[in-house]
């Protein structure tokens, strides 16, 4: 006889919901996008939160709210993804795989998400620093290898409460189409300063050379992508490697999805309410130094292939920034193709979406022998 299915547990305290029928909107909406079966309880108090995680099956996910936990903290008796909706310190306590905070309540869906992929195509998860926020989500899919490799760098305006599960659904595809994944998690400069930002997305990049599956990576056919900020951190880190020459992982092609490519454009248009120049400490006139530095549109020739993505549904703002960028690099000699169709911002991470046929077709042309 076959397993029973798995069944997703959410635990969720009652001070956290002013009223539970939208909660359970959003998470019977998230169940089914994933055909899983599943529950969101409500919980009064300490005991009873402790009690729903321990009659789960496997990792739960838990609101806790401000609940009192007692004496000596939470102590997680198991496993459990934490969800806070607004924003917070992180919980890097034992017993907490992931924190989602500070998205709201559509944190539950996004936890629903991460629990579904790291229940049914978990990573091994590696360390490329001392920080719990330097490590990387490593994937391998079916065969001997050496596999190409896809390097994955998530966005969300380079704020903290953004974290990689953003790109959890992106690099388990790529892994099913034969790609070895490296799931990039990195320091943020809200909580840790630009230069943290910059030197821990470098370093990812180059500790594939590192791995205890080196051997099993084709380190000579790397795609580097980024997702909207991330997309201007892949992009800067490419142009670092190509400038640099002596790197031990030099990327074969740089993919910006939906990217920030021209920083000064983007602050003077005030992106995300003043997310540039939160990001990097200051407005353009007053840090013109560091904007050109990692601005990919102030790095052009970048001197490899590059692919540029961006959705007509998109922030127009942030679909003319990818146009201009394409002709400014065509016009730098550098070798660009251009990757526009049906979508939002998130389409083109979205494995169901027409888009990302068409952006593994071109990925694959770049990093195929």
């Amino acid at each position: 006889m076959n397993a029973p299915a798995p069944h997703l547990t959410i635990v969720a305290a009652s001070d956290a919901l002013t009223h539970v029928r939208t909660a359970q909107e959003i998470t019977a909406r998230a169940l089914e996008a994933r055909g899983l079966s599943g529950e969101l309880v409500v919980a009064g108090d300490a005991s009873e939160i402790r009690s729903v995680i321990a009659s789960a099956d496997g990792e739960a996910i838990v609101v806790p709210g401000s609940v009192d936990p007692g004496p000596g903290g939470w102590g997680w008796a198991a496993e459990v993804l934490r969800v806070d909706f607004g924003q917070c310190s992180p919980d890097r306590s034992a017993g907490v795989r992931a924190h989602i905070r500070g998205r709201g309540l559509d944190g539950l869906g996004f936890a629903v998400d991460s629990w579904y992929h790291h229940r049914f195509f978990p990573g091994e998860v590696v360390d490329y620093g001392d920080h719990w926020e330097q490590r990387a989500e490593l994937r391998l899919p079916n065969g001997v290898g050496p596999f190409p490799v896809a390097v994955l760098v998530h966005g969300g305006y380079w704020r903290s409460r953004w974290e990689y599960d953003l790109m959890d659904a992106a690099a388990v595809d790529l892994t099913a189409r034969g790609y070895a994944t490296w799931n990039v998690e990195y320091r943020r400069p809200d909580e840790h300063g630009w230069a943290a930002t910059t030197d821990d997305v470098a370093a990812a990049v180059d500790t594939l050379a590192d791995l205890e599956q080196a051997p099993l990576l084709d380190l000579d056919r790397v795609a580097v992508l980024g997702h909207s900020a991330g997309g201007q951190l892949a992009l800067r880190a490419c142009a670092d490697a190509v400038a640099d020459g002596e790197m031990r992982v030099c990327p074969t092609v740089a993919v910006s999805l939906a990217g920030v490519l021209d920083l000064r454009l983007g602050d003077e248009r005030w992106l995300s309410e003043g997310a540039v120049s939160a990001a990097l400490g200051g407005r353009y006139g007053a840090a013109s130094a560091i904007y050109e530095e990692s601005s990919p549109a102030h790095r052009l020739p970048l001197g490899l292939r590059q692919v540029v993505v961006c959705c007509v549904d998109d922030d127009p703002n942030l679909l003319e920034t990818s146009r201009a960028y394409v002709r400014d690099a065509i016009a730098a000699t550098d070798p660009v193709t251009v990757i526009e169709d049906t979508g939002g911002h998130f389409a083109v991470i979205d494995p169901t979406a027409p888009v990302w046929d068409r952006i593994c077709t071109e990925l694959r042309l770049h990093t195929t022998r």
